[in-house]
């Protein structure tokens, strides 16, 4: 039986094609309250941000006046992907979010994540620990097919 993070690397195969989900993180900033200008983000004043879930192509690539940025997720992708987030000043902890222990962060942003994660829970208590406002998109109420935990609007509000 494939385990969900092998399901989840070998969705991403060799990284080089995510134009499929890429397209959909202007529909998430939109929704999490991003300013879209030229196809990028833009924040209104530099911000340390924090993404749990970011994946190999994580949304602060796309975001403009970034002072610092960290990607944390559980799967180590190739190292080119690792070199692209370096030459943005974005740094990647290859660690589950479950697990993370950070703070100092003035945002983070959680999104598409929660409901393969062990734990969601445990993530946003995770997260209210890192950062002073979160940003969160989650598709909600789509039921156990869809991933490990069917996340729904009165969870998320319960767990925020």
């Amino acid at each position: 039986m494939i385990d969900d993070l092998s399901r989840e690397k070998e969705f991403w195969g060799t990284c080089s094609n995510t134009f499929f989900e890429e397209q959909k993180h202007f529909v998430y900033g939109k929704l999490m309250g991003l300013k879209e200008i030229n196809n990028s983000f833009r924040l209104d004043k530099p911000a340390k941000i924090l993404d749990i879930g970011g994946g190999p192509v994580s949304m602060l690539l796309k975001t403009q006046n970034i002072s610092s940025g960290t990607v944390v997720d559980p799967i180590e992708f190739p190292s080119w992907t690792v070199d692209r987030y370096s030459a943005h000043s974005i740094d990647v902890i290859v660690e589950k979010g479950e697990y993370i222990n950070l703070e100092g962060y003035d945002e983070v942003w959680i999104y598409n994540v929660l409901k393969d994660t062990i734990d969601p829970e445990k993530i946003i208590s995770n997260a209210k620990k890192a950062g002073k406002k979160l940003r969160i998109f989650e598709w909600v109420n789509l039921g156990p097919e869809a991933g490990r935990h069917n996340i729904t609007e009165e969870s998320l509000n319960a767990w925020i």
